[in-house]
């Protein structure tokens, strides 16, 4: 019965995937086509992430939060339950941005409790980690583009602010110019990034089982990616630009340099 329950939950958190797709879809084409499938793929998933919890209690003989993995499971459900509440009373779509991938992103991670089998051979193990690495590098040059682009941005408002010619920079493209330069390098980005933590949590999980969760390095990516997808949340919807969107840029600069920086374990790995 524990066995169905985690596959009860791996459904769900399959189907919650799905909302990952619409996210994608609508950075890079501004699509909505998406969301009522991912939503109600989203609304299923959450009928069997309850089934899934409703299992291991009665398993435990008590509500299924005794560990990590039974409270990220459980935290998923309730802000699952909550986004639907909102999406169906208000009608709030664009909540779906961080809702849809984040729920997914806990769900999985509950999915983790129980080992994998090994590595069918060390060339698809090395494989797959390549992919990470360059997946995460795609990110960081985005996010660097994405802080530079807000940099350039500052110098030319000020520029034209102050109405004085400027010492160093010449023929600076126009803000908006500059503003649409760095949301684009975010939405590619964001999207290196969520495939980079995607391939690089499943690596692990194959690599180490469940123990990837309790390292530290672990803990930075995911709080870099959540912080990403706010910054996109942020600029998508709650029309963050100009100097605030440039700060949050230098921010999320700053956590994606940290995330590398703890990932430098990877070097003797691919080494091996």
């Amino acid at each position: 019965m524990q066995e169905m329950s985690l596959f009860w939950l791996r459904v769900a958190a399959a189907l919650y995937s799905a909302g990952i797709l619409y996210v994608l879809d609508y950075l890079l084409r501004r699509s909505s086509i998406l969301y009522r499938p991912a939503l109600a793929a989203f609304s299923v998933a959450a009928v069997f992430h309850f089934v899934a919890i409703v299992e291991q209690s009665m398993v435990n003989g008590h509500l299924a939060a005794q560990d990590f993995h039974q409270t990220i499971t459980l935290l998923a459900l309730a802000l699952a339950i909550v986004f639907l509440v909102v999406a169906w009373i208000y009608d709030f779509s664009s909540l779906g941005l961080v809702a849809f991938p984040l729920v997914a992103l806990l769900t999985t991670i509950g999915t983790t409790s129980a080992p994998l089998g090994p590595w069918p051979n060390s060339g698809f193990r090395d494989a797959w980690l390549l992919v990470h690495v360059l997946l995460n590098i795609g990110g960081f040059t985005s996010t660097l583009f994405m802080a530079l682009a807000s940099v350039f941005y500052l110098i030319q408002e000020k520029h034209l602010k102050t109405k004085q010619p400027a010492r160093f920079f010449h023929r600076l493209p126009p803000l908006h110019s500059l503003d649409q330069l760095a949301n684009r390098a975010m939405i590619a980005g964001f999207v290196f990034t969520t495939l980079g933590v995607i391939a690089g949590s499943g690596w692990a999980y194959m690599e180490s089982g469940n123990r990837w969760i309790g390292e530290g390095k672990v803990h930075i990516s995911l709080f870099t990616w959540c912080f990403y997808l706010a910054v996109v949340f942020l600029r998508t919807n709650a029309g963050w630009r100009g100097r605030r969107a440039a700060f949050l840029a230098f921010y999320m600069l700053l956590f994606s340099t940290l995330t590398w920086v703890s990932h430098v374990g990877l070097r003797p790995l691919l080494a091996k």
